[in-house]
């Protein structure tokens, strides 16, 4: 190991932690060259590819590496918050009326297709512009790129590095959910915990907020998936001792990560697109649904798969790094030039979904995440069941039923994705949530409760 291992967890948590796989990936990302400061995994830690999900690791620009498993398949998977002026008594008896709504508004499941297929022009466009094309196109208004993260739109992306088969999955795609984990949420504000940072966000007690979670689709899993031969190559090439081969990976100033990366920012903005067009669907589903302009404003937009070029303090100076974080959400302090101006006293917003029966955070980059996180928090509940074990769990009973018993009301065309996402296969998020807190890695400002859940 060329750093320690850093893990974020209560007592309870690094018991169960300790039991997983996932203990071992954050030894092994701590053996990548160039690594700085620790190999850190956030509370809702679990195995992924190469990587923990819930992994964060920062890369000298000279000496480190990048690596596609510590980005994910799903690139730029990300979650967006959408507050609003409406009270949850104005719901009284249509929630559910408003769930088959929001599932007839946007395109969801495996292979599911955008109400807008793209010519290839069209989409090469998206994948330079991200949330900026979809804007001008209609779907959004210019303030939503204010408050997301990169503005919707990172640096670097060339089309010319995506394969055929990545442009043929991406065309149809845009503006579509996608399945899995993947959901639209129509909730309220339960709680508030941080009254100045509530306001800042537009949050208030018992108004309906609607949260999205979708990523790149197609095109960011072929993204990956055509990368990786490429960059086992390069390790071999370039003599990176890889404890694991799913952490293969090229020297920062290399071809081979410069074409890794240019193609991953493609990926990057159409997710950016994907989830400012879904904003789109919702708020012409929830207008028409009232019969007049509910007026849903974008709270925040945040990426949890992705890896970029981050200026941070290392040895007491700024030093530009490369940041993977694979599950984890960047955590931004108050004062920070990247936080949008109108949150800058606060701290950027921090989204955090649990499951579909219980709920889900938001809550504000501190200072603390600066020093000790390169500006990183964590982005989920965690699994506790693999989808396998959570469907035989689930099988025989009637899941939805249960959830509309509790006030949920989900719409799903696939009952087997639905048996994968119960809520008991999933750490408790508050758990999460309060390590977090009490790190002073993020601060908490409210709780988000479900009302209907559109899955895939």
């Amino acid at each position: 190991m060329r750093v320690p291992g850093l893990i974020y967890a209560s007592n309870a948590m690094a018991r169960e932690i300790a039991a997983d796989k996932s203990t071992q990936q954050v030894v092994n990302v701590a053996h990548l060259p160039g690594i700085i400061g620790h190999s850190i995994a956030m509370p809702d830690i679990h195995w992924g590819y190469g990587f923990p999900i819930g992994g964060v690791a920062a890369f000298d620009p000279d000496d480190g590496v990048l690596s596609p498993g510590g980005v994910g398949y799903d690139i730029n998977c990300g979650v967006r918050l959408l507050s609003s002026g409406i009270e949850r008594r104005e719901l009284h008896g249509r929630v559910a009326a408003l769930a088959t709504a929001l599932h007839r508004a946007i395109p969801s499941g495996v292979g599911s297709q955008s109400h807008r297929k793209l010519n290839e022009g069209e989409l090469r466009r998206v994948l330079t512009r991200g949330a900026r094309w979809a804007v001008a196109a209609g779907y959004g208004a210019g303030e939503d790129l204010e408050l997301a993260e990169e503005g919707g739109c990172i640096d670097g992306a060339d089309p010319a590095e995506l394969s055929e088969r990545a442009i043929e999955r991406g065309k149809p795609q845009l503006g579509s959910l996608g399945s899995g984990n993947h959901f639209c949420e129509l909730g309220y504000v339960a709680e508030i915990y941080d009254q100045e940072a509530a306001d800042a966000f537009g949050l208030a007690l018992d108004r309906v907020t609607v949260l999205l979670h979708s990523g790149s689709r197609g095109l960011g899993y072929q993204v990956c998936d055509d990368s990786l031969r490429s960059m086992l190559r390069a390790a071999d090439r370039y003599g990176i001792a890889l404890p694991d081969r799913q952490l293969a990976a090229a020297p920062l100033h290399s071809d081979e990560a410069r074409r890794y990366f240019a193609a991953m920012a493609c990926a990057i903005n159409f997710a950016f697109a994907n989830r400012q067009m879904m904003t789109h669907f919702v708020r012409e589903a929830v207008d028409e649904f009232f019969a007049e302009s509910c007026d849903l404003s974008l709270v925040y937009d945040v990426c949890h798969n992705i890896a970029k070029w981050e200026t941070h303090q290392v040895d007491g100076a700024p030093r530009r790094v490369c940041v993977h974080r694979k599950g984890a959400t960047r955590a931004f302090g108050p004062g920070h030039p990247d936080v949008p101006e109108r949150y800058r006293a606060i701290g950027q917003p921090v989204l955090v979904p649990g499951d579909m029966g219980r709920y889900s955070y938001v809550l504000c980059g501190t200072e603390r995440a600066m020093q000790e996180t390169f500006g990183s928090s964590c982005h989920g509940a965690g699994r506790r069941m693999s989808r396998a074990q959570a469907k035989k769990s689930a099988r025989g009973r009637p899941i939805f039923q249960e959830l509309a018993e509790r006030g949920i009301h989900v719409r799903s065309d696939s009952a087997g994705t639905v048996a994968e996402e119960i809520p008991e296969a999933y750490k408790d998020v508050a758990d999460v949530i309060e390590v977090m807190h009490g790190a002073g890695i993020a601060r908490k400002v409210a709780k988000l409760v479900p009302m209907a859940v559109v899955k895939g």
